[in-house]
């Protein structure tokens, strides 16, 4: 007696997969998440893993999530994978306070953001 079953929001050779609640900022997320856009799912893992940003480690996760994804629930071929989407959105913001001097505060916001990484199978080049 469950509810019915929703239409599927993406194409069929396209996988997703989100990570939400990150604890780093959209702005330094943003551009990691802009290092694989457009590239084939193998190298985009690689760029990740010598990238030295924090957020690199984050965004491989998800990457690696949404390959998983493509593979297991879709049946999709990992080695025709192309990152063919990468996308930055904010969550919450953590408000803090910072003494500063004769007695005031200084406002600190800690910003949490979202990413959705899609990978979409394309067809060989003949």
């Amino acid at each position: 007696m469950g509810k019915p079953k929703q239409e599927r929001r993406l194409a069929e050779n396209e996988a997703m997969a989100q990570g939400l609640m990150l604890r780093v900022s959209p702005r330094k997320l943003d551009l990691v998440a802009g290092l694989i856009r457009g590239l084939p799912a193998g190298k985009a893992v690689t760029a990740l893993t010598f990238t030295r940003k924090r957020a690199a480690a984050t965004v491989k996760k998800v990457l690696e999530s949404a390959i998983a994804n493509a593979e297991n629930n879709h049946g999709l071929d990992v080695d025709r994978l192309v990152v063919a989407e990468a996308s930055v959105g904010k969550q919450l913001v953590m408000k803090r306070l910072h003494a500063r001097a004769r007695g005031r505060a200084g406002r600190i916001l800690k910003h949490w953001s979202r990413l959705r990484i899609v990978v979409r199978q394309v067809e060989e080049a003949a």
